[in-house]
């Protein structure tokens, strides 16, 4: 019986190659797409193509450098005009140009606006920071927006004044910034600028709200009586 020739070593190795390079033709087809790659471009990390090196955009299939102006800097984006200006400027049209920060301001890391904000207690007038009057017993807020200053618990806005909320007796304080700034207590109800006992009759208690009554059971309420069925 003639003996069995196995395949050699090698063989098996080279074997397994050809069957790994067939399984994903196109990256070797991609080695021969380089001829098509324009300047300053490099192959794509996926796929057949190519992208531009940085600092190039890609237009009509070339790689064209991107223009950077003075004080600014390459993204490394895909998308937008390439470059942004470096902190303290802001773009005008394709140039940075500096920001001019009055007194009392302070610049943002925002790309838009002004490029600047006021300090606490100032605001933005045009160009300037023009700094906020707070009138007696207000206080300053942090809000860009309104009067920059708020009244003090007791007291309520009037024109650019503070003015006093006056209490009546029986009456409290609330945190509203509608409505006459009080109310009466439980038992009371508001009559003009007085708080007045509500008045109840024999058998009656107050109701939920605290400003009309009720009768006791087995009462029942006629007029503003309490009597029995």
């Amino acid at each position: 019986m003639k003996e069995i020739q196995r395949p050699h070593t090698t063989d098996v190795i080279l074997m397994m190659l050809l069957s790994l390079v067939s399984a994903v033709p196109g990256r070797v087809l991609a080695l021969d797409h380089s001829i098509d790659m324009p300047e300053h471009a490099s192959a794509a990390e996926y796929g057949n193509g190519w992208v531009c090196d940085q600092g190039y955009r890609e237009v009509n299939k070339a790689c064209v450098a991107i223009k950077v102006p003075a004080n600014a800097y390459l993204t490394h984006k895909s998308y937008g005009q390439g470059w942004e200006c470096n902190w303290g400027y802001q773009k005008l049209d394709q140039s940075c140009i500096s920001i001019k920060v009055p007194t009392n301001g302070y610049l943002t890391d925002s790309a838009y606006g002004l490029g600047w904000a006021c300090d606490r207690g100032y605001r933005a007038v045009k160009q300037a920071c023009v700094a906020i009057e707070v009138p007696q017993n207000g206080y300053l807020t942090d809000s860009s927006s309104e009067s920059g200053w708020k009244c003090e618990r007791g007291y309520r806005v009037n024109g650019k004044a503070c003015m006093a909320i006056n209490v009546p007796t029986n009456g409290y304080l609330t945190d509203t910034s509608y409505g006459p700034g009080w109310k009466c207590n439980r038992g009371y109800i508001a009559m003009k600028e007085q708080c007045l006992a509500v008045e109840m009759p024999p058998q009656a208690h107050l109701g939920y709200t605290g400003t009309n009554w009720e009768c006791n059971r087995p009462y029942l309420k006629k007029q503003d009586k309490c009597i029995l069925p």
